[in-house]
């Protein structure tokens, strides 16, 4: 039969070379959970093929965008479809298309690492930014040679299996019957592709999207798994999941959520200089002060100065990052911003009045600026730092000495970091200064001269953390002579998480985990003692502004973790397919319609959901507050109203 009716036979072909893609997607999840198999636990055999078979909803949407072109042409009625060359363009357009998309799957074999989320187009807000992609790019193939071996070993076994099953040159004898099959395979084909994108031929039920991976599996986390990289890509072209929602009144939010703060400090004779040291991927886990209760067994700290500067400071020890990248954390620490599934820095929303502990201070006369040793407009801080309205950016440029530069990121920490003290001796006071670091990132390289003084550790990125809190230290022996040192406020805090050593910080919750630091050497400041209940960075700017005495009222979700008042504590960040809550003795997951996991406050590893189990009056108000922070959120950043 195939023989004879030359249709039949193009469509048996169609389908395996379709085929064919669903099988190397399902190859590509297998090895992406293989590389990241510490971070996404499944426990069973029987648990990834559940993982796998919910997959192929994705697969097709992704394998559908991907080859509509290919589908359309390759059903066309015409009669020389069968021809060497016809075939040949098919072959062309079909791996060239297909592999292109198909190595973003191989790409987040490594980038997920880095960015705890599968790729979206908020990677393109990221690389925008960027000019040193090409580096860090031949960088990550040195590290992992084994992944693009595999993409090409891969690409050429599914070349093989192409060329297995091949149209045989021929011309239909009926052409009224020809193209009578060809216009009914093409209608109900495109009814497929409309379908297969979709997810769901139900017309009352919006396309799959990501969070939609995480209505099969036992661990959010394993919704990564479901998930494969050019549906994430795809999904998120041009969307925007900024929406207004209503849940609650806002005489709810402004009394639960309290979205404005007033402290009343009494208003010192000299204000204080600030200083905040954002550091690159500083995670928790690396620091000895941070962990002393964590019982880890055979910890091993790489933060030595750090920690004992930590012994003179105000630490909290249960902090969390409240994004996943670098921009988030500058949002998140300056502006009290938090990112969610997307980024407010990438969102349509950004460019706007945003009070901010740089708003704040210029307002009360300070000088303000901003450090970051990488080329000027790195990481989009140069934009968003002109958005707050700093007075001054130090970048590259203003460093003028490409002898310390790294070849990938940045100056180096350690002159940078001396950079940043001289300059500060040339500022009137009072200031306020942010450094963001830049050394301790992947690929983990440190200056030559540095290459055996530390420990090796057991992560690639344990070298760098040490050389920063060496730079640290370096820096603070330069800032103990200047007149400035005796009246400021030194802020330290991670960006973000990075690499993972111990199981403990493989738990889903505890990939934020990081460590916020407050020092004075001025004693009047109080600056002293462990902070044991959840902080996050969003707290630091409503912090500052207490301590700076700015007696008016701000903009905050955060709170100010030095007063005594009883503001509302919600712990949020986003891992990129839902929000995440922490609110009293709870876990909250929030899709952005409705709480789809309640965890105990200890399950950081979110092993056992309790959303099916009997609901106490917390979990009750838990969910509430969840959904009034999130109206909040959003109605603040679509309503322009961050001032």
């Amino acid at each position: 039969m195939w023989r004879k009716d030359i249709r039949l036979r193009e469509i048996y072909v169609l389908a395996y070379r379709i085929a064919l893609a669903y099988l190397f997607y399902q190859v590509a999840r297998l090895l992406f959970w293989y590389f990241n198999r510490d971070l996404v636990a499944i426990e069973s055999f029987g648990d990834y093929l559940n993982v796998a078979y919910r997959g192929f909803a994705f697969d097709t949407t992704a394998i559908l965008y991907v080859n509509v072109l290919f589908i359309f042409l390759s059903l066309l009625p015409i009669t020389f479809n069968t021809k060497p060359w016809y075939q040949k363009f098919l072959f062309y357009l079909y791996f060239i298309t297909n592999g292109i998309a198909y190595s973003l799957n191989f790409g987040d074999f490594v980038y997920f690492r880095f960015s705890q989320a599968r790729l979206t187009t908020a990677a393109m807000q990221v690389a925008q930014h960027e000019s040193n992609l090409g580096k860090v790019f031949l960088a990550s193939l040195v590290e992992q040679p084994l992944v693009p071996l595999l993409f090409v070993a891969i690409i050429a076994a599914w070349v093989f299996l192409y060329r297995r099953v091949r149209i045989v040159a021929d011309i239909p004898k009926k052409l009224i019957l020809y193209f009578a099959s060809s216009v009914v395979a093409l209608c109900l084909t495109a009814l497929a592709v409309v379908g297969g994108i979709r997810g769901d031929f139900k017309h009352s039920t919006r396309p799959i999207n990501l969070v939609d991976a995480n209505r099969h599996v036992k661990n959010p986390a394993q919704a990564n798994v479901v998930l494969n990289s050019v549906f994430s890509f795809f999904r998120t072209l041009n969307t925007n999941n900024f929406r207004e929602v209503h849940f609650v009144e806002e005489d709810f939010i402004l009394e639960n959520i309290k979205p404005y703060k007033q402290y009343q400090r009494p208003v010192p004779q000299s204000k204080p200089n600030v200083v905040i040291f954002i550091l690159e991927s500083f995670g928790k886990e690396y620091s000895g002060a941070f962990n002393r209760k964590t019982e880890i067994e055979n910890f091993v700290s790489y933060t030595p100065f750090f920690d004992s500067l930590a012994q003179e400071s105000l630490i909290a020890t249960n902090a969390f990052a409240n994004g996943r990248q670098s921009i988030h954390g500058m949002s998140s620490v300056l502006a009290g911003i938090p990112s969610l599934k997307d980024a407010f820095t990438s969102s349509p929303f950004s460019n706007q009045k945003i009070q901010s502990i740089v708003s704040v201070a210029n307002e009360m006369n300070y000088d303000t600026s901003f450090f970051h040793g990488a080329p000027n407009g790195s990481m989009g801080f140069l934009g968003f730092g002109n958005i707050l309205g700093f007075n001054h950016y130090y970048g590259k440029t203003e460093y003028n000495n490409d002898t310390d530069f790294d070849g990938i990121w940045g100056i180096w920490d350690e002159p940078f970091f001396q950079f940043f003290a001289k300059t500060l001796n040339e500022k009137k006071e009072p200031f306020l200064a942010t450094l963001f670091s830049v050394s301790s990132h992947h690929p983990f390289k440190v200056p030559e001269k540095y290459q055996n003084k530390f420990k090796k550790g057991t992560l690639e990125i344990h070298i760098p953390i040490q050389y920063t809190d060496f730079a640290l230290r370096k820096f603070f022996e330069t800032a103990k002579n200047s007149d400035w040192y005796n009246n400021t406020i030194f802020v330290f805090v991670a960006d973000h998480t990075n690499q993972i050593g111990y199981p403990e910080y493989e738990k889903t919750i505890n990939r934020f985990a990081i460590p916020i630091m407050f020092y004075s050497p001025n004693e009047v400041y109080g600056l002293k003692g462990e902070i044991t209940e959840p902080a996050q960075q969003i707290d630091i700017y409503p912090t500052l502004a207490d301590l700076m005495a700015y007696n008016k009222k701000i903009r905050s979700w955060g709170r100010s973790l030095v007063s005594p008042a009883k503001d509302p504590n919600i712990i949020v960040n986003s891992d990129g397919l839902n929000e995440q809550f922490i609110i009293g003795d709870y876990i909250y997951l929030f899709n952005g319609t409705d709480v789809t996991g309640i965890y105990k406050v200890e399950d950081k590893g979110l092993a056992n959901n309790l959303i099916q189990t009997p609901r106490s009056a917390e979990m009750e108000r838990g969910i509430l507050l969840s959904k009034a922070w999130y109206q909040d959120y959003m109605d603040r950043i679509i309503n322009r109203k961050l001032n």
